[in-house]
């Protein structure tokens, strides 16, 4: 693989190609955009570029890649690299006071610490850079990024840091103006739309998640693979959607209750995918997928109410659409759809889920007599 393998992010990826034809890289980046639109891999293909022995460098049409075949590189095919590393706070238990901690929400200051701050005044020992790539910036809390400003304030030489974020607005303005920002957008759902049907996905789940996704490639391949397993996705917002259009206030707490059944199925089908990530960011992924149908079907009934001749989401369940937006007008849908979004920020919170299922739905149920 190689920067050119980046799928869709050809803005990105040309930028950090004239940077280096241009012998002008800087010593931090943030790579900010949605989840699952290539941040990581281009960043991971950058990082085999600023390491590799031998790089593949045409001045004339400013672009490079790493060789694929130095030392350097199989080294980090082989995730073997003494002078790469990627940051994340899974790592927490691995930290000197860390034995038996359950990963936080936040990246921790120990590990920005321990794993960052302490080994960057080592020289490399295989390549003539080292790079280190923290993932879930957005999550780093103010201590652990006051930690790593000495090191974006005076970083030595051979040293490139690359921050995934999704939220820049969380890290603080310090952190920002001492790094080179690099924006992605979102994929294209014609090209999301190609890649899942190479999957084997049938053609209306395919549709489906590819407009679900919001252009997050990654999430969208995540879900094909759920639908593949015994998860049962599709089947799943099939009946999800029919329960919302018809639910009735006393019907709640079974409807939530089979959710989280649902929740739980999902995401134990997920964490067999994700073996290395931690099991409460992965219920709060299958959460937030739930949560997001449910979003998806409030917003295209909102559309019908106002624009009927824009596609839908749920263009497969039309009725349940049409029963949505005869039920609420449209800026009560919108009060709902507001109301969802202050749902998946309790979820990233940590609140309980059957509480947030229950609220979810009692949203949905009684406008006027439960509002989040």
């Amino acid at each position: 693989m190689s920067l050119k393998d980046v799928f869709c992010q050809d803005k990105a990826v040309s930028l950090l190609q004239r940077v280096f034809c241009a012998g002008r890289i800087p010593h931090a980046y943030i790579f900010a955009g949605p989840d699952g639109v290539g941040k990581f891999k281009t960043a991971l293909e950058w990082a085999r570029l600023l390491l590799c022995k031998d790089p593949l460098v045409k001045n004339g049409v400013e672009t490079a890649d790493s060789c694929g075949t130095c030392q350097s590189c199989r080294a980090v095919e082989g995730n073997c690299h003494p002078d790469f590393n990627v940051i994340h706070k899974e790592l927490v238990e691995f930290t000197k006071d860390g034995k038996d901690k359950k990963t936080p929400v936040d990246l921790p200051i120990a590990v920005i610490r321990e794993f960052l701050v302490d080994k960057v005044c080592t020289r490399p020992t295989l390549s003539q850079r080292k790079v280190y790539i923290v993932s879930e910036a957005e999550k780093l809390n103010t201590a652990s990024q006051n930690s790593l400003l000495k090191v974006l304030e005076e970083p030595p030489g051979y040293c490139c840091i690359i921050l995934l974020c999704t939220r820049l607005d969380r890290l603080l303005p310090t952190t920002r103006s001492r790094c080179q920002i690099v924006r992605f957008g979102p994929v294209d759902e014609e090209k999301i739309f190609e890649r899942l049907s190479q999957t084997g996905l049938g053609r209306d789940q395919a549709v489906y998640f590819s407009r679900l996704s919001q252009g997050s490639i990654g999430l969208a391949c995540r879900w094909a693979q759920l639908e593949q397993t015994d998860a049962g996705l599709y089947a799943l917002k099939t009946n999800l959607l029919d329960s919302v259009a018809k639910l009735k206030f006393e019907n709640v707490p079974d409807v939530a209750a089979d959710l989280l059944d649902k929740s739980k199925a999902i995401a134990k089908a997920w964490s067999e995918l994700e073996n290395d990530t931690s099991k409460k960011d992965i219920d709060r992924m299958a959460s937030k997928s739930l949560v997001g149908m449910v979003i998806a079907a409030l917003h295209d009934a909102m559309k019908l109410n106002v624009k009927p001749e824009d596609e839908a989401v749920n263009f497969d369940q039309k009725k349940r659409i049409e029963e949505l937006a005869g039920r609420f007008t449209a800026q009560e849908l919108a009060e709902k759809i507001s109301g969802c979004y202050e749902i998946l920020r309790w979820i990233e919170a940590g609140v309980n889920e059957k509480l947030v299922f229950e609220q979810l739905l009692f949203n949905l149920a009684e406008s006027d007599r439960m509002t989040v």
